[in-house]
């Protein structure tokens, strides 16, 4: 079973691999580390267990040899080919390293055509952990046609791993979602029927699983259209293809606005097979420091999309990336810079910072001084704050979790990942 393990003042990975009787090169392995590098005290780091051998006492049971050790009695059963739990006082049993003890779940993954080495290297850390991968995005035309793209490899990897790939379909005109766009396809009866054509022709020659609509700052006075456009999708795509959706996260049912006003989640829960919400950007680039994905404003969220829509249909986004803003903020001036979770420990180390993890949201942060003595602050996702989205998932019992984006390296989220929960194959 997997540790988490904050760096304290004077800790080196030999000094820490010594107290929890591992080994270096493992807890590299774990973290995305490069030994010779100093650690950054509060960075959180995943300390590795190995496999054991267990002999059985008289009085044991499977729950009681899980319990003990912190792993799954499922996990023992797979490991051990267990066919009951009529064990045996003397036989040995394996315990294995990973606990599973959050059960199984989805995962998706969202990833951007680039060329043809960086996706390789980016799925090669990836792929395993994953039941849908989405190359990122069809946009719609005006005519109903969809703008092609470059995802002939990524379908390739993840249909060698057993991993879905699932169309994404966006109404992204230049740099942002078109809401003369998108308004334009729900108010035209024959443009959404090309539409439905395009993308069934696209799912058909690219082998694709399912697709998910992605139709943002849409006018909410088109709420019921957008609706009705979904079930034509399904009634033309079911049984073969499934279909999902992207919703803006809220707390309650928002008729008003672009972003939230025409997301109606009752009716996308009735209709679609799942929708993946898009729990980030609290934090974002241009708006005041803070978390990407405060859990405190996460779980509420959810909470209101389990009251009206099922929850096997329900994945939760999580942000693969941090923010690095220039302080003091000043709206309207300059936006934060995106930045990889591992890239932000980087900065850290660099600037002699140490990371904070603030408890309300769940989330690390540190502050620096850059070279021209400006100030930053910095937040992002670390191993504490993917373990308290991972236990949100189970505590509410959702399908699981959705990743924006699968860009920069985080080796210690899939790890921890793969360690608390079973990910589900469809293929």
């Amino acid at each position: 079973m997997l540790k988490i393990y904050v760096v304290m003042p004077g800790d080196s990975l030999w000094s820490i691999a010594k107290e929890f009787q591992s080994d270096v090169d493992s807890i590299a392995k774990y973290n995305g580390l490069n030994i010779q590098e100093n650690l950054v005290i509060g960075q959180s780091l995943l300390i590795p267990s190995k496999e054991i051998q267990y002999k059985v006492m008289d009085g044991d049971s499977l729950w009681s040899i899980g319990r003990e050790f912190g792993v799954s009695v499922e996990s023992i059963i797979e490991l051990n080919n267990l066919s009951n739990d009529n064990l045996v006082p003397g036989e040995v049993l394996r315990i294995p390293e990973m606990a599973k003890l959050y059960g199984s779940i989805q995962v998706n993954g969202y990833i951007q055509p680039t060329n043809v080495e960086k996706e390789t290297r980016i799925l090669d850390e990836s792929i395993n952990y994953l039941t849908y991968v989405s190359p990122f995005s069809y946009d719609v035309n005006d005519d109903g046609t969809l703008k092609p793209i470059n995802d002939e490899n990524i379908i390739e990897i993840a249909l060698k791993n057993r991993v879905a790939p699932m169309m994404s379909v966006t109404n992204i005109s230049g740099d942002n979602f078109d809401t003369s766009l998108v308004d334009t396809i729900l108010n035209d009866e024959s443009l959404q029927q090309k539409l439905i054509d395009n993308i069934l022709n696209i799912l058909k020659a690219k082998s694709y699983y399912g697709v998910i609509i992605d139709f943002e700052r849409i006018s909410p006075v088109n709420r019921e259209k957008y609706n009705n456009l979904l079930r034509k999708v399904v009634s033309a795509l079911h049984p073969k293809y499934l279909v999902a959706t992207a919703l803006a996260p809220k707390t309650f049912d928002i008729i008003t606005g672009a972003w939230h006003g025409a997301h109606d989640y009752k009716s996308h829960g009735e209709i679609v097979d799942f929708v993946i919400i898009m729990t980030y950007e609290w934090g974002w680039s241009g708006g005041e420091p803070m978390a990407v994905a405060p859990i405190n404003e996460v779980e509420k969220v959810i909470r209101y999309a389990v009251s009206v829509i099922p929850e096997n249909k329900i994945m939760m986004g999580i942000p693969n990336y941090g923010y690095d803003w220039t302080l003091p903020y000043t709206p309207g001036a300059e936006f934060a810079r995106a930045i990889g979770n591992e890239e932000a420990i980087g900065i850290a180390r660099k600037n002699g910072a140490n990371i904070n993890f603030d408890e309300k949201s769940q989330s690390p942060f540190f502050n620096y001084y850059d070279q021209n003595g400006r100030a930053h602050v910095v937040w992002f996702e670390d191993a504490r704050s993917i373990e308290s989205k991972l236990k949100l998932v189970n505590k509410y019992g959702i399908r699981g979790i959705s990743y924006w984006v699968l860009s920069k390296p985080f080796t210690q989220n899939f790890k921890l990942l793969d360690n608390m929960v079973n990910i589900e194959n469809i293929i």
